[in-house]
């Protein structure tokens, strides 16, 4: 018999009547709380004044929730949510997709940028994917709790059995294997913002965060259970298309940060 770990954890901490309240929403409420003390100590450490904080704190929230809940509405149920409009609206259902918080972070950001900082919007991105970096491990361990989007069947003596779902066969804890792999980028992108106190050419934390978080999210997609059935014809999965111009992004952005960096160093030689 292949040995496995028996993962049978309710994803509801308290029940009160109908309603319950999650770990996923713990964490995922906790990780603005988290996100805005460490923004807190790179605002001081740049002298950026802290009322600033608030207004960047309420466009990262709407624009999180926003983006993740049309991300999966555009992405994976388009149809469904086409035929049910409102239902768009009960994001408490479930159904936020990563990459449209990404983008609808992207897009909170540079309206940020616009309306409350002088300061650019690269070097916005370069300080908020920081925190954003350790929310992605708060996510993905609330998606743990919740045995959702778990990997493919394994017979490694690390397969998680998900008591919670119909099928009882060990599979892939993929959703620990990105929390890990996310977690390693935070501590990456807060190693090299701290040794340089933040004097970096534009555009590297920015870029070590796209490759670190979406090079990651296009492997381990390879070891996941596709969320909709259309996937199941696709070559690579939707998860994994949206990924690459992540990727292509990070890479560019970090290539052209060295490379000025060396144009900067050899003009003062």
């Amino acid at each position: 018999m292949i040995s496995a770990i028996v993962w049978d954890i309710d994803p509801v901490i308290v029940h009160i009547g109908e309603w319950g309240l999650r770990y996923y929403s713990i964490l995922f409420a906790g990780s603005f709380v988290v996100g805005w003390y460490i923004v807190q100590r790179i605002f001081k450490n740049e002298n950026i004044p802290l009322k600033e904080l608030d207004s960047l704190t309420t466009y990262m929230v709407l624009g999180t929730i926003i983006g993740a809940r049309l991300g999966h509405v555009i992405f994976y149920e388009p149809i469904y949510f086409f035929k049910n409009p409102l239902e768009i609206l009960k994001v408490w259902h479930g159904g936020l997709a990563s990459h449209g918080a990404a983008i609808g972070l992207l897009t909170a950001l540079y309206l940020y940028t616009r309306k409350s900082t002088k300061k650019s919007y690269m070097w916005t991105l370069d300080r908020t994917v920081i925190p954003i970096a350790l929310a992605a491990v708060m996510i993905r361990t609330g998606n743990l709790m919740n045995s959702e989007i778990f990997g493919t069947k394994t017979d490694l003596p690390f397969g998680f059995i998900f008591a919670h779902i119909e099928e009882k066969d060990p599979r892939h804890p993929t959703q620990i294997y990105e929390a890990l792999s996310y977690l390693l980028t935070f501590i990456l992108l807060m190693k090299i913002y701290w040794k340089h106190k933040g004097l970096l050419p534009k555009g590297l934390i920015f870029g070590v965060f796209l490759i670190g978080i979406f090079a990651t999210r296009f492997f381990i997609e390879f070891l996941k259970t596709n969320q909709v059935g259309f996937e199941n014809q696709m070559s690579l999965n939707m998860g994994q298309i949206l990924s690459i111009p992540f990727i292509i992004a990070g890479i560019f952005l970090v290539y052209r940060a060295i490379h000025k960096k060396k144009s900067v160093e050899t003009a003062q030689e």
